[in-house]
């Protein structure tokens, strides 16, 4: 759809000819856009098809090589911050811009702090918020405004943005990647107050790469492949389907599972966990006695809505957090006690579920990244062999598709989704010296499109085949039904349930089942 088929008058955000370089990458390619007024707009695409880019060129975050912008039909002679909230435009991104240590209120205001003679003034600025938090279902407990964002859940920080953004009176949100980072029941929440935005007269942009979410929500749908629209569509005219080969260019495989690990006799338990309990930093009981057992060639799925203990079990299992009762073993071996690389050393893996705090080294290039815990293997006469190590990671980075193919990329200009497929393919990869025996992997499609879903799973499902026990931690109930042979549900830091044998629960009970169980249900 070009710019005249909308017409000026209901037009709220378009560009004509944007094109985005970066050295030798082109991350957009002569992209036109038209946004209609008071509706909903997907743009969708894989990990690093340029979506992110264009929104934060629209939005006037950096600077445009070619190409134009309007806002509201009027067009934006230098794009910029400034202009766009001056616009009533405002953009929520995928890492929340929050500062952990002020209360919501103050990071709300910051920037644009109320002051009467001379004098910081909240009162009335919170009161503001109250109402809109109440109006639009965002926040119904005014007790949140005093807390601090660093005693929020992700769900809550989510909602703060969006506030942040609505408070400056932004009429037109970009939202990228808003559920990155959310629980099924966060999402639900999210998108009804998306819905009443829309009701008001709100144009919503969202990037994101869950076509669920898309055919859901969206009104209508732009998809990007390599920097370049290759499809735009109205979503009532498309399928789920139809867009995910528009995003990659080829089918999609349906599951990579095609048998269910059956108990074997006597099994080889890899990794064993007995009565584990574990503290959180406030003293609040996180894990309450915890066990369970994985077999070798087994994948154990965990389920449960965030902040009933999963992040304390995977901390836990890769030997960062030490527990306060309880045991852990590997093969047999007693390994409570010890650190992250004595537990490497007996063949453990670890993916965690924050890749910027501990998959990776941000401003480390691609490369380094795939020195980071292995560096023992690389290492000949006390130093690190370079060639051996480049084949290495130029072998994993071609199987995982990591865009740009550069190892010499500094990791923090990748997007998220290859960001984390930087740290599957450090961690999933194959070593003679110590092969892979027990794989921890906490969320590890968060922020990943379908495309590279499929690679992770297939790399997943590689190493179950290798025989590794592995424990599977996502807030994806489809991928824990996908990969896992049993599943054990989470709440309030207690096993509450144990699901196999899944084929003999009809179609939609095994998801109704785990997701009672999830909110605690018998």
């Amino acid at each position: 759809m070009s710019p005249t088929d909308i017409g000026e008058s209901t037009e709220a955000l378009g560009c004509a000819h944007v094109w985005k370089r970066f050295g030798e990458v082109i991350a957009n390619r002569d992209i036109s856009l038209s946004i209609a007024r008071g509706t909903v707009h997907a743009v969708i695409g894989e990990n690093g098809a340029g979506k992110s880019t264009l929104m934060r060129g629209l939005y006037g975050l950096h600077s445009l090589d070619q190409g134009s912008v309007r806002i509201d039909g009027e067009l934006i002679e230098t794009p910029s911050v400034a202009a766009s909230i001056k616009r009533r435009v405002g953009m929520v991104h995928q890492h929340f811009m929050l500062v952990p240590t002020l209360t919501v209120t103050e990071n709300v205001v910051l920037g644009d702090e109320p002051v009467e003679r001379g004098m910081l003034v909240l009162s009335r600025a919170e009161q503001k918020l109250i109402e809109l938090g109440e109006r639009l279902g965002l926040a119904r407990d005014p007790a949140l405004f005093r807390r601090r964002v660093g005693e929020l859940s992700v769900g809550e920080a989510q909602r703060v943005e969006i506030l942040k953004v609505l408070y400056r009176g932004a009429k037109i949100l970009i939202l990228d990647e808003p559920t990155a980072v959310l629980s099924p029941l966060e999402v639900d929440d999210l998108f009804a107050v998306l819905r009443r935005l829309r009701q008001d007269g709100s144009t919503i942009i969202l990037v994101t790469h869950k076509l669920d979410e898309v055919m859901g929500l969206a009104d209508r749908v732009t998809v990007l492949r390599r920097g370049e629209t290759v499809l735009e569509v109205e979503t009532g005219q498309t399928s789920a389907a139809q867009l995910a080969h528009a995003m990659v260019g080829r089918e999609l495989a349906k599951s990579v599972r095609t048998t269910r690990q059956k108990t074997i006799s006597p099994p080889t338990m890899r990794l064993k966990v007995e009565s584990l309990s574990v503290r959180r930093s406030d003293g609040s009981l996180a894990l309450d006695g915890v066990s369970f057992s994985i077999a070798a060639g087994e994948i154990l799925g965990v389920a449960g809505v965030e902040g009933n203990g999963q992040s304390e079990l995977a901390l836990s299992m890769a030997g960062i957090s030490t527990p306060e009762r309880g045991r852990v073993r590997i093969d047999g071996q007693d390994v409570t006690a010890l650190p992250v690389i004595a537990r490497r050393r007996l063949g453990m893996r670890y993916v965690p579920e924050d890749r910027h705090g501990r998959g990776l080294l941000l401003d480390a290039t691609v490369e380094d990244n795939f020195l980071l815990g292995v560096q023992e293997h690389y290492r000949r006469f006390g130093f690190v062999d370079r060639r051996r190590l480049e084949i290495d990671a130029l072998e994993r980075t071609k199987a995982l598709d990591v865009r740009p193919p550069d190892l010499s990329a500094v990791a923090r200009t990748l997007s998220g989704g290859n960001q984390q497929k930087v740290v599957i393919g450090r961690e999933l990869a194959g070593r003679r010296d110590i092969p892979l025996s027990t794989l921890v992997c906490a969320q590890p499609t968060r922020g990943v499109d379908v495309g590279a879903i499929e690679k992770i799973h297939a790399e997943i499902e590689r190493v179950r085949k290798d025989g590794a026990a592995t424990l599977l931690i996502s807030a994806e109930l489809d991928e824990l039904l996908a990969l896992s042979d049993r599943i054990v549900v989470l709440f309030r830091g207690r096993i509450v349930g144990e699901l196999e044998d899944f084929d003999q629960f009809a179609a939609g009970e095994l998801k109704s089942r785990v997701g009672a169980l999830m909110l605690g249900a018998a």
